[in-house]
């Protein structure tokens, strides 16, 4: 008997981790000076290595193309955002209409896709 009252929350939550991780071990490259800094590239190998554990986790139950569509579009975001914030790059209205679509496009496959897993 699943006691569970969401089975697959704990697929999108595993995804959201897997997500959180990329994106730290990605803003973790540039400090990384193509892996020559020691703390820096152990944060890379750490982040991409805790993402792609929760990433395979999340196949068990999502498809891999969706879970792959919004983990890269959420990604991108993500690391912009980032990018913006903590590391002072600019974004100018093209940056953040491509991101907004790259939203709508997440939002549509789990809202309205037949194969998204929910």
């Amino acid at each position: 008997m699943n006691m569970d009252p969401d089975p697959t929350l704990k697929y999108w939550l595993f995804l959201g981790c897997a997500i959180v991780a990329e994106v730290i071990g990605t803003s973790a490259l540039k400090d990384a000076e193509g892996f020559t800094r020691l703390w820096p590239s152990l944060i890379v190998v750490a982040g991409y290595s805790v993402a792609f554990f929760f990433l395979s986790l999340t196949l068990k139950a999502i498809p891999v193309g969706i879970a792959y569509a919004i983990w890269a579009g959420l990604g991108v975001v993500m690391i912009s955002l980032v990018g913006w914030l903590v590391l002072g790059q600019r974004l100018d209205a093209a940056a953040i209409a491509g991101m907004a679509l790259i939203v709508a496009g997440v939002a549509v496959i789990n809202l309205f896709s037949n194969v998204s897993g929910h």
